[in-house]
This record gives structure tokens, C-alpha cells and sequence, in this order.
């Protein structure tokens, strides 16, 4: 079988693994251990659709989302685990969102950058305001310079996809739009405005997000 024809086996893998880890949120919440172990799976098997074209050691985009998705593992165990380790989880994305960064930067023309940017600044500074009441004061400083590293990977990707249309650098914009959607509604559930079908919109939005990024390594290679 060639590796190729193995991506869409692994990507309702990772469908099925993701609906699994909502529904065992929903449905056994006092009993969480089929979710920490379900959780952290779903990433691990996307994490196998970016190493599967075998690119990760050649490719610096493959190296560069690889190591994106490894750090987006460990932010998922750290906000999974009992207690209040947001912040490692916090730092963790925001490594796994400069790798991102590395990816999308290398191919990114200049001329696109102000088309995403100033949309997704509005988004941004919409964002911030509606959470800094809520916000204690070291968690400003961190939460504002997450804000400012996502944002600078939506909008790298998005450039990507403005200025060098194709089916890799689209779904990789899409995906890095999701992964935003999915960190906005878990700020907004945790700081502002806790909402029951908080956990089904960030995670089917995250691992949705990932998938494609992680999918636009194969479309380089295989197309």
C-alpha cells in the first residue's frame, strides 16, 4: 500500500478518535480516564499524518509542523491533567505556534501580509478586551503575547494561501483559522463566559485545525 493512500485511513482515524474524546467528556464525566487517554491519542495520530510522508528530516516545513504538533501533545496533556497548569499548556502552544510560524514564514510572500492582517488584528484586539477584565495580572502579559503569536500564524498561513494558492497552503489556512477559533472559545469558557458546549466547539475545532495543518505536509510531498 503506498503511503499516500494511507492519509485519508489516518484521517478518520482521527475523525473517529476525536468524536470518541468529545462523547467520553460529555458522557462520563466523573470517570475521565478513557478521555486522558483518548485525548492525547487523537494528537499522536495526527502527529503520525505529518511524519507519514517521511519529510520530517529533509523538509524544514515538515521538521517545523512535526515539532508543532509534539509541543501541541504535551499542551494537551498539561490542560488535561488535575490542577492548574494552564500556564504550561499556555507555553506549550505558544511553542507549537512558533513552529507554525518557521513553516508558514518560509514561503510567505510579502506582497499578501496586509490582505490577513489587519482582519485578524480586529479579531485580536476584540478578543483582548473582552477578556482583560477577567484577566489577573500576570495572566496579561502571557495571554497578550499568545494573542500576538497566533495571530502571527493565522496570518502567515493565510498569506500563504492568498499569495500561492494551492491545496497544501489552503489547508493549512483553514487549519490555523480553526486552531484560533478552538483557543478563542476555551479563553472565552475560561475567563469570561463558561458555555456547556464549550469543550465540543474547542476540541472539534483543535483537532480538525491540526489535522489539516498536518495533512498539508503530505500535499506537499505527494502532489
Amino acid at each position: 500500500m503506498e503511503l499516500k493512500s494511507l492519509l485519508p485511513v489516518i484521517s478518520m482515524a482521527v475523525l473517529l478518535s476525536a468524536g470518541l474524546t468529545i462523547a467520553a467528556h460529555y458522557l462520563r464525566p466523573n470517570h475521565p480516564t478513557l478521555f486522558y487517554i483518548l485525548k492525547p491519542l487523537t494528537t499522536i495520530l495526527i502527529l503520525v499524518a505529518a511524519l507519514l510522508p517521511g519529510t520530517f528530516l529533509t523538509d524544514p516545513y515538515a521538521r517545523a509542523i512535526g515539532l508543532g504538533l509534539l509541543f501541541s501533545l504535551f499542551g494537551d496533556i498539561w490542560l488535561m491533567l488535575p490542577g492548574n497548569r494552564f500556564l504550561y499548556g499556555l507555553v506549550s502552544f505558544l511553542l507549537a505556534h512558533i513552529c507554525y510560524i518557521f513553516a508558514f514564514l518560509g514561503s510567505a510572500p510579502a506582497g499578501g501580509f496586509p490582505w490577513a492582517v489587519f482582519p485578524l488584528l480586529f479579531i485580536g484586539a476584540s478578543l483582548l478586551g473582552y477578556l482583560w477584565p477577567a484577566l489577573s495580572a500576570s495572566l496579561k502579559a502571557a495571554v497578550s503575547l499568545y494573542v500576538a503569536v497566533i495571530l502571527t500564524m493565522v496570518t502567515l498561513a493565510a498569506t500563504r494561501a492568498i499569495g500561492r494558492f494551492s491545496t497544501d497552503t489552503l489547508f493549512a489556512a483553514i487549519g490555523a483559522l480553526l486552531f484560533l477559533a478552538s483557543d478563542a472559545t476555551l479563553a472565552i469558557n475560561r475567563f469570561r463566559r463558561p458555555f456547556r458546549l464549550a469543550q465540543a466547539i474547542i476540541l472539534g475545532t483543535y483537532y480538525s485545525g491540526q489535522l489539516l495543518i498536518a495533512l498539508s505536509v503530505g500535499l506537499r510531498t505527494f502532489n
